[in-house]
């Protein structure tokens, strides 16, 4: 079976965690698009038993949650008229949660904007977790039942609600309304009002969009699979955790947070690509065609 030169897969999965379009991709490393497409979701399932496997027992102070938009296909209200809608197609939510000490992503989840999303990433989130901590959200009403039915009472929880000041542009606007403060508002347990913030997350949310071309606003780089944008997400979350220093840790997220004790590299998921590939499945007797 061919297969691409290790360097040539390694710099593919780079430009894949660096914002490159998969197109542009194709061009400059010369291969198929349907080859870096195969290496995506391959990637895309490598990470998520990795991420699944080693972000466990997690001992952390400070867990900051939000949600960030996104849309596969087509935005939702345009889903109906669309043109071959596959399913999964309109508004996609990323919902991250971040230590906010050691910059780690804890737990993710893809999804809706609905309650369920909610319960499954609190209960993710709370599963991976060794200790009660201090927990963030904004004031989106869908975490008030999340995260009660995941902690219970054992967790500080607060959530930061912004306020915002009159719509003044037309119907349509690209961008909220401006923001004309905040309040803090204790939900559970005793949090530490001084750091009821969501800063971490959010600016984790532009990280995000500035490393997946997919998630760049305005432009045709948008998901047309929802199990593509998947698979996107979960590789720049094992390349965010584990291959890339944080400017200000000096370290890796990973490293912080003591899940491992190295700075991983992208030939590390490639190993983990191999080692899930089935095995080759055994030839038949060579049957040559008939001759006229």
């Amino acid at each position: 079976m061919n297969k691409l030169p290790l360097a040539k897969r390694t710099q593919i999965l780079a430009m894949l965690c660096e914002g490159s379009s998969m197109r542009s991709i194709s061009r400059v490393t010369d291969v198929s698009i349907n080859t870096v497409s195969k290496l995506l979701v391959e990637a895309g399932e490598a990470c998520l038993s990795l991420h699944d496997e080693t972000v466990r027992n997690m001992k952390a102070s400070r867990i900051q949650c939000d949600e960030i938009w996104s849309f596969c296909h087509a935005k939702e209200k345009n889903v109906a008229t669309a043109k071959a809608a596959p399913e999964g197609a309109g508004d996609v939510w990323t919902w991250t949660a971040i230590d906010a000490d050691t910059k780690l992503i804890v737990s993710y989840y893809v999804g809706d904007r609905s309650g369920e999303s909610a319960m499954t990433i609190m209960d993710d989130l709370r599963a991976r977790l060794a200790n009660r901590v201090q927990l963030t959200t904004d004031g989106h009403r869908a975490y008030l039942e999340a995260v009660e039915g995941a902690f219970g009472a054992d967790v500080d929880y607060a959530q930061l609600v912004k306020l915002y000041g009159p719509t003044i542009s037309p119907p349509g606007r690209y961008s909220p309304a401006e923001c004309t403060g905040i309040k803090k508002v204790r939900r559970e347990g005793n949090p530490d009002i001084a750091h009821v913030s969501t800063s971490y997350v959010e600016r984790q949310n532009l990280t995000m969009r500035m490393s997946m071309r997919r998630f760049t606003r305005l432009t045709n780089a948008f998901s047309k699979k929802f199990d593509n944008h998947v698979h996107a997400l979960s590789l720049y979350f094992v390349f965010y955790n584990f291959c890339r220093i944080h400017k200000t840790l000096r370290m890796s997220p990973a490293m912080a947070a003591g899940v491992t004790d190295r700075l991983w590299s992208l030939e590390d998921v490639i190993a983990r690509i191999d080692a899930d590939a089935p095995a080759p499945a055994k030839r038949g007797p060579y049957k040559p065609r008939n001759s006229k």
